[in-house]
C-alpha cells in the first residue's frame, strides 16, 4: 500500500475550538491524534492568545466524542493538559 494511503487511513477526524470560544465555532481538523490535530487547528486558524502568549484548545473526537484540553505555549508550540 503506497505511504500516501497509509498516512490518510491513520488520519482521525476532530473538532477544535478556542476555549474562550463557543463550541459552534468548532472547526474539522484532520489529524493522527489529538495534540496533531491541535497544532494542524493552530497552523490553519489564529485564536486570541492569553497575556502569558498561550491557546487553550479543547480537542474532541469525531467518532467517539471524547475530548481533551490542552494548553499551547506558541513561542515553544509545547502542549500540555489544561489545568
Amino acid at each position: 500500500m503506497p505511504a500516501a494511503a497509509q498516512q490518510t487511513q491513520s488520519q482521525r477526524r476532530f473538532s477544535v475550538h478556542s476555549l474562550a470560544e463557543a463550541p459552534s465555532h468548532s472547526k474539522l481538523i484532520e489529524g493522527a491524534d489529538f495534540q496533531d490535530a491541535a497544532l494542524h487547528f493552530l497552523e490553519d486558524h489564529h485564536p486570541a492568545a492569553t497575556a502569558d502568549d498561550e491557546v487553550s484548545l479543547i480537542v474532541e473526537d469525531c467518532a467517539t466524542g471524547h475530548r481533551q484540553c490542552f494548553r499551547i505555549d506558541l513561542a515553544t508550540g509545547e502542549a500540555a493538559p489544561c489545568d
